[in-house]
């Protein structure tokens, strides 16, 4: 097994069955953070947004959405995993194991599970990687399994998309 330090993307010839990716950001969840994701997802569960009510949950305070979690955690995973990624092809599993609250952290981290050529896309390959996320206590929040379509390095389809300046160049 290999652990592999942050970098930026990676193509389906990087991708190694066994390897771990540390995902290298984390993120620190605010109470903005989850008030506008709830109001925005029209959620009316009151555990999201009612310290009041909250505080009579078995939690005892507001816990963060769900939904934003696992966002939260797929976009911490999207740098090693799927910034090559043509389309996600799937999430299966995904389990909520430890509750999230207004000023945790979370991290998540990546371990390849499968890979294989696409038989309909001869510039891509598909991934399936197992993710969790972390908080900053090292609870485990949450997992799933994840499959993503990605570029092989030489498809032509990313390269040469940044523009040149009319002023000619720097």
């Amino acid at each position: 097994m290999t652990v592999h330090e942050p970098s930026i993307g990676r193509y389906y010839e990087d991708f190694t069955i066994g390897d771990v990716y540390q995902h290298p950001l984390g993120r620190t969840i605010s109470e903005t953070d989850n008030t506008w994701f709830t109001l925005l997802t029209m959620n009316t569960n009151q555990n999201h947004f009612n310290a009041h009510f909250a505080a009579k949950a078995p939690t005892g305070k507001i816990i963060v959405n769900s939904g934003l979690s696992v966002a939260i955690v797929l976009g911490l995973s999207v740098i090693d995993v799927s910034q090559t990624a043509i389309m996600n092809l799937g999430w299966d599993g995904i389990k909520l194991t430890h509750p999230v609250f207004v000023g945790d952290t979370v991290y998540a981290e990546s371990k390849v599970t499968a890979k294989r050529e696409s038989k309909s896309r001869p510039y891509a390959g598909i991934v399936t990687c197992f993710t969790r996320g972390l908080n900053q206590d090292g609870d485990e929040i949450m997992s799933w399994t994840r499959t993503v379509m990605v570029y092989k390095r030489d498809a032509p389809h990313d390269k040469d998309y940044f523009p040149q300046a009319k002023s000619g160049p720097l």
